[in-house]
């Protein structure tokens, strides 16, 4: 008996999978193509929907030639060094810093969630204003950010650790409690302490999950930033967006938003590559 490609079991072939798998890509790749010729035939100067050629045009110039407020460098130069100098990398490195500033950050609430969920006392005492921290919207927060801290690096950093740390937190201690208590009275039994039960049991068991708890928050962490980015810098890939937006520079912010989510892709993929590499044993359900 025959089964249908819409059933549960049915099992795409690997040739049908790859292809699938583009189709959506490929589709709107052509539907976009396609409304934008349609554009620029009924207007040449067309701004919303660049071509393909104009935004190659409008990378090649952010990738290779300096933002229009610093010094022009020397005609010449290796194309590294160009590129070194140049708008992308500026705003990228910028951007990145902020990013792994925040991701650092992230640490101790892992390991707060840790302790909440194994040591009652400290659970006690941190669960219901971490539960209640959580429900605060943290771009609403923004104005008390900049007042308190001003507008430099230190308030785009808290915005996100203020929007980011809660679920952390809640996801790490959640994972712990979901440790069998068995596996502790075991590790106690074997003559493991408190501490040594905590990180050499519980920590190494969560640990992979807590990985994928991050890798899952990217997408949250870029949105803090760059609504910080947008509202009150001199640089990085979300001020730049907001300053070509004012000039309907459509041919550079398309590429550099498919150019922040190639680097979130490769975040994410690094992540989930180290996880492996890591925890050899998890295998994800």
């Amino acid at each position: 008996m025959s089964v249908g490609f819409l059933l549960i079991h049915a099992k795409p072939h690997r040739t049908s999978a790859m292809l699938l798998s583009w189709a959506l890509f490929v589709s709107g790749i052509a539907l976009y193509l396609y409304v934008a010729q349609q554009r620029h035939r009924d207007n040449p100067e067309e701004r919303v929907t660049p071509t393909i050629a104009q935004m190659a045009r409008g990378m090649y110039d952010a990738a290779l030639k300096p933002a229009e407020d610093d010094e022009q460098p020397a005609e010449g130069g290796t194309m590294l060094q160009r590129f070194a100098n140049s708008m992308l990398w500026k705003d990228t490195k910028a951007t990145s810093r902020r990013f792994i500033l925040s991701m650092l950050l992230l640490i101790p609430a892992v390991l707060l969630g840790l302790h909440m969920g194994l040591f009652p006392y400290i659970g006690a005492f941190f669960l219901r204003f971490v539960l209640f921290f959580d429900k605060i919207v943290a771009l609403s927060l923004l104005p008390i950010l900049f007042i308190a801290f001003g507008i430099d690096e230190l308030a785009k950093i808290m915005l996100i650790v203020i929007g980011v740390t809660p679920t952390i937190v809640l996801d790490t201690f959640n994972l712990t409690r979901g440790v069998p208590n068995e596996q502790l009275v075991k590790a106690f039994t074997l003559g493991a302490g408190d501490f040594d039960a905590a990180y050499r049991v519980v920590l190494k068991q969560i640990m992979p999950r807590v990985l994928n708890s991050i890798r899952l928050n990217l997408k949250s962490v870029m949105l803090f930033l760059f609504a910080g980015e947008m509202i009150a810098s001199t640089d990085g890939l979300a001020f730049r967006i907001a300053l070509l937006r004012r000039h309907m520079g459509m041919d550079v912010i398309i590429p550099y938003v498919l150019w922040v989510a190639l680097l979130l892709f490769l975040v994410d993929f690094g992540m989930r590559v180290l996880n492996r590499k890591l925890h050899p044993w998890f295998q994800e359900s």
